[in-house]
């Protein structure tokens, strides 16, 4: 069955420039790119994606890591993946969130690290099921943006609209 998976490359994956790596290995699931884009991380947006680990001791660190604030690079790369059992298939290559536990063949074994305040530099983010891929992919992208109809959308008239063009 087709579904969707957010996937992140995490500040520290760019700021190593391991974005073709990691885009070869997810090239191993024969998935669809169905969205792709640079995102510089709200303080808002990296509290909404991670609500489910607000009570963590370390989510303040984990808050600083998704939005560059410890690699000085302000932005992750933000794709969905779409086609058969994608969450699943995403998540083996990912491997383990603890890079120490994952497979050293998986992108995590061999780009991860922990730091010495113990923050895991994972280098991505996959979702973790379809349910959870709908939140996450409704949370970083707009309808338009994915070229494939993943989730009911409806039109609406937005009357004082502000967004930035060209000048």
């Amino acid at each position: 069955m087709n579904q969707a998976a957010l996937v992140l490359i995490k500040p520290d994956g760019l700021k190593k420039s391991l974005t073709g790596n990691i885009l070869t290995r997810l090239s191993e699931t024969k998935l669809e790119i169905v969205a792709a884009k640079m995102v510089r991380v709200s303080k808002e947006l990296a509290e909404e994606h991670y609500k489910h680990l607000k009570d963590k001791p370390f989510f303040k660190d984990l808050i600083s890591y998704i939005r560059g604030e410890l690699h000085e690079r302000r932005k992750v790369m933000a794709m969905v993946y779409w086609g058969e059992d994608a969450s699943t298939k995403c998540r083996e290559l990912a491997g383990a969130t603890n890079p120490e536990e994952a497979e050293p063949t998986s992108i995590r074994g061999s780009y991860g690290r922990i730091t010495t305040a113990g923050v895991y530099e994972n280098v991505i983010h996959v979702s973790s099921n379809p349910e959870e891929a709908q939140r996450e992919i409704k949370l970083w992208f707009h309808p338009e943006e994915i070229i494939v109809d993943l989730y009911p959308a409806k039109e609406i008239v937005a009357r004082e609209y502000k967004r930035k063009v060209w000048a």
